[in-house]
């Protein structure tokens, strides 16, 4: 039966050990996890990125939930997310996420799913600022 054990909208640094002992089960044979960090451009940007400024509506950690329990479903996963918000420099961890479960492909498919569907459904938005002082805001997602 899957679990979410941890989501969370944060305006402090994410803990990646606290994901994984979030998750920690003596019946999961595979922990995935993924990081998504700040880094220092983006493809579309004229000058390098400085720092990314993430804000949430009110639902999004409702909507972080219902996200990562969607992504387990028919399965037997444990998950913990968390997005921050505010400002995050170049190298600061923007999404945790770690998923346990008995099997590595199911574990996959389950940290795949949260993280493809949090860049579509949650409501955060990012405003990228760059190093000469432009700022974009971006859509939803992170």
């Amino acid at each position: 039966m899957p679990e979410v054990r941890l989501a969370a909208i944060s305006d402090v640094p994410l803990d990646l050990p606290a994901h994984l002992a979030a998750v920690d089960d003596p019946a999961a044979g595979a922990v995935t996890t993924f990081v998504g960090r700040v880094r220092d451009h983006d493809p579309d940007a004229a000058a390098p990125v400085a720092a990314l400024e993430y804000s949430a509506h009110p639902d999004a950690p409702a909507a972080l939930a219902g996200i990562a329990e969607r992504a387990a479903e028919g399965t037997d996963a444990l998950v913990a997310v968390s997005h921050r918000v505010g400002r995050l420099e170049v190298g600061d961890l923007a999404v945790v996420i770690a998923v346990a479960a008995p099997h590595r492909a199911e574990a996959f498919e389950v940290c795949r799913a949260v993280i493809e569907t949090i860049k579509t459904e949650l409501p955060v938005w990012k405003r990228q600022v760059e190093v000469d002082g432009t700022a974009t805001w971006l859509g939803l997602g992170g």
